[in-house]
């Protein structure tokens, strides 16, 4: 299914930034690359290697990933973020019955820092409240993203080394 996926019901917040979503294809996976590799570009930026090596590494690392993603995870929403009709981001969700767990959420660098992240987050938070889940995400400990998760009300539930696997609950009623 390539075409445009209806924003969910309640996501305004994401809407009123101008933010679009479809299903991503096959077809999607040179720009999906290119997103993942932009989160890794200043990791990448203090080796020594050629600037192929890093290409065919983050190639590489980009299948692995996009494999594991999809084989455990099989009943996730697979969205490309758009804005302006631009593809700009992606955005994987699966939604279990005790909590929606963000697999990946990322815009490329020109679109990054601008509150697209928190409107869509707070939308993802709000639907997930509203169904009495909880929201969980994988956030890299050194990802300057955190301070924006933290911000929202995520807090650390466990330390999974270079990762933190992070989680926002409802407020006790």
């Amino acid at each position: 299914m390539d075409a445009a996926a209806p924003i969910p019901f309640g996501w305004t917040r994401a809407a009123g930034s101008g933010l679009g979503f479809r299903t991503l294809t096959e077809s999607d996976l040179p720009f999906l690359a290119q997103v993942y590799a932009s989160t890794r570009a200043e990791e990448l930026a203090v080796t020594d290697w050629s600037d192929e090596h890093k290409a065919a590494f983050l190639e590489a690392q980009f299948r692995a990933q996009h494999a594991h993603y999809q084989r455990y995870y099989p009943n996730a929403d697979w969205l490309v973020t758009m804005r302006g009709g631009e593809d700009i981001g992606r955005l994987y969700l699966e939604r279990w019955p005790t909590q929606h767990r963000i697999i990946d959420i990322a815009f490329l660098p020109e679109h990054r820092g601008k509150g697209l992240g928190a409107a869509l987050l707070r939308d993802l938070i709000d639907e997930a409240a509203a169904c009495g889940k909880a929201v969980s995400i994988h956030v890299e400990k050194l990802n300057p993203a955190m301070r924006l998760y933290r911000r929202l009300g995520f807090t650390t539930e466990e330390d999974k080394g270079v990762y933190d696997l992070m989680r926002w609950s409802a407020p006790a009623t």
